[in-house]
């Protein structure tokens, strides 16, 4: 990797195994943020993520860093739809994670960082890898800027 250029090959490779299955692309359909869609954010997590590990030169495990980020909030609905109460952000990260398990196979690493993306929220799922600590914060990175472009937008 020359300074300054990052490698995107082992990037667009988990992509592509995650993102290019039909299931995956259900995504597209429910949204996450403002206007933004599951799949976009997810995605964008997910890039996030590895360039934080690639730039900072952090020692982990990238392929699950990123298998875990595109599959953080793989809960297959939409969440607006729901009751008033149904607490979503405390309960989507172990569904997505029962559904990423049951359509992807995740290791003990992955399941942590679907599990415990919601932390601090989610005091019983706690961040145990460096992986999960990234994705954690990058969501949190994400999601704010989703959600605070479009307050720009309606200002």
């Amino acid at each position: 990797m020359r300074k300054g250029k990052i490698d995107f090959t082992l990037f667009d490779e988990i992509c592509g195994e995650v993102c290019d299955t039909p299931s995956y692309a259900r995504l597209k359909y429910y949204v996450a943020h403002a206007d933004v869609s599951v799949f976009c954010h997810s995605v964008t997590v997910a890039k996030n993520c590895y360039v934080f590990a690639l730039t900072k030169k952090i020692k982990c495990d990238v392929r699950s860093l990123v298998k875990g980020a595109l599959l953080h909030d793989y809960f297959l609905y939409d969440w607006h739809h729901l009751p008033k109460f149904s607490f979503h952000g405390f309960r989507h990260a172990k569904v997505a994670c029962e559904n990423a398990s049951r359509d992807f196979g995740l290791n003990e690493k992955e399941k942590n960082i679907v599990l415990s993306h919601m932390f601090p929220l989610n005091l019983r799922s706690f961040p145990k890898c460096r992986e999960a600590w990234i994705v954690t914060l990058m969501d949190k990175k994400c999601a704010l800027k989703e959600v605070f472009r479009i307050k720009e937008k309606q200002l």
